[in-house]
């Protein structure tokens, strides 16, 4: 069948067969998704019984609620970042912070504070290097953001995030930190590890019948918020990572890789209230203003709270 005939027949079903108002927008997509999929058929002569296992497949993934890691998985996030990067530069708005994806394992309503917060419970202390990370949150001309809220979450040494992993305490490795009247924000934590898919997973499944690794570097994930400017969303990786720049999820970004340093002077270990060396990072957080030429920096999407 042509394209063409394809089209029309589509067409006939999706706006045609409308007998009560619909929703533009959303005939809009549905018209142009159903078509480009019956497309792919013909072009591709996929056969009913490939189909039919193709939404088994997707069916499963639901029910395992791996959708939004399989997202990533298929570059699909990352697709969204480039478009917002594209409107974003069309708007006028360069040089801040890198965005990179999400994921799927943000927590709202973590344990705000001011200026400083840990984030571990201390469970893991024998096993983890400490973690010190501490910058400032700057507005486009390069002025402190006071009163910013820096939300941040991470994995544990298993590469696993609290509220998911119910063996963790409530809010592990999760917390919001506002910024001082500086525009400064500090936390204590633990270097995370990366992560892989679950390997009897959905998504991981798929990734072995593509010839892919399921593997994410270690990274610490970022909302950053502040009155009158766009949302960063946001991570930074580990650097030494084996994955670092292999990441099954495509996040990793120039720009989102800061120096990690080992500290074990005396002086230093003292003045953090530690006995161990620990790892430092430093790394600030630039965001731009609200524009109206430039899409919502917000994602609506559903996420978990606690």
């Amino acid at each position: 069948m042509k394209h063409s005939e394809i089209d029309a027949l589509v067409k006939s079903w999706i706006v045609d067969a409308a007998d009560r108002p619909a929703n533009p927008r959303v005939q809009q997509v549905v018209l142009r998704l159903v078509s480009d999929l019956c497309k792919a058929i013909e072009d591709l002569d996929i056969q009913p019984s490939e189909f039919w296992k193709g939404l088994e497949y997707l069916s499963v993934a639901g029910s395992r609620n791996e959708l939004g890691l399989l997202t990533p998985g298929l570059g699909l996030e990352r697709f969204l970042d480039i478009r917002a990067d594209e409107a974003e530069a069309k708007a006028g708005l360069t040089g801040g912070t890198p965005r990179t994806i999400e994921g799927p394992l943000y927590v709202a309503g973590a344990p705000e504070s001011k200026g400083f917060a840990r984030l571990d419970d201390g469970t893991e202390s024998a096993n983890a290097e400490v973690l010190f990370m501490q910058g400032t949150v700057y507005d486009a001309q390069g002025k402190p953001v006071p009163n910013a809220k820096v939300e941040v979450w991470h994995a544990n040494l298993l590469g696993n995030y609290s509220f998911f992993d119910q063996s963790q305490s409530a809010f592990n490795l999760r917390r919001s930190i506002i910024t001082d009247e500086q525009g400064r924000y500090q936390f204590r934590s633990i270097v995370p590890m990366g992560y892989g898919c679950p390997p009897d997973g959905s998504t991981q499944q798929l990734l072995d019948l593509l010839g892919r690794h399921g593997r994410r570097p270690a990274h610490i994930h970022f909302f950053v918020t502040a009155a009158n400017h766009r949302k960063l969303t946001t991570q930074i990786n580990i650097d030494g990572d084996e994955y670092l720049w292999d990441d099954f999820a495509f996040a990793s970004r120039e720009g989102l890789v800061p120096e990690v340093k080992h500290i074990a002077d005396a002086a230093q270990l003292a003045a953090k209230g530690v006995s161990a060396p620990f790892a430092s990072i430093d790394f600030d957080f630039h965001l731009y203003a609200e524009n109206t030429a430039a899409p919502a920096a917000e994602v609506e999407r559903a996420r978990a709270a606690a």
